[in-house]
């Protein structure tokens, strides 16, 4: 069954939430306000692309934070598929984080 515009706006609203509710272990923020979420395409049939990179390229989750994220999208209703691909171009920066992200951890 193919999504409508809208269907796949909602989708991609309600993986962004998801996305909220995964946290880096070392710092006390998710990973989208870290900015480690670069890029997050839905189809019009409920495959979902996530594209992240990590804090740094030897990251004591770098195998499992991954997967935590897939298994997190992949549990969402109208998700038939979920994807994540690391990627370390570009590197992650301190100024990639959302200004909220900044104020959580004292940096404002």
């Amino acid at each position: 069954m193919a999504f409508t515009d809208e269907q796949v706006q909602d989708l991609g609203n309600k993986i962004v939430e998801k996305l909220k509710t995964v946290y880096d272990p070392e710092i006390p923020v998710d990973i989208y306000e870290l900015g480690l979420i670069y890029d997050v395409q839905v189809s019009t049939d409920g495959e979902v692309h996530i594209l992240m990179t990590l804090t740094t390229p030897n990251c004591p989750v770098a195998e499992t934070l991954p997967m935590e994220v897939e298994e997190k999208i992949k549990s969402i209703d109208g998700v038939s598929k979920a994807e994540v691909q690391i990627t370390f171009e570009p590197s992650w920066e301190k100024d990639m984080m959302s200004e909220e992200a900044k104020f959580e951890l004292g940096m404002l």
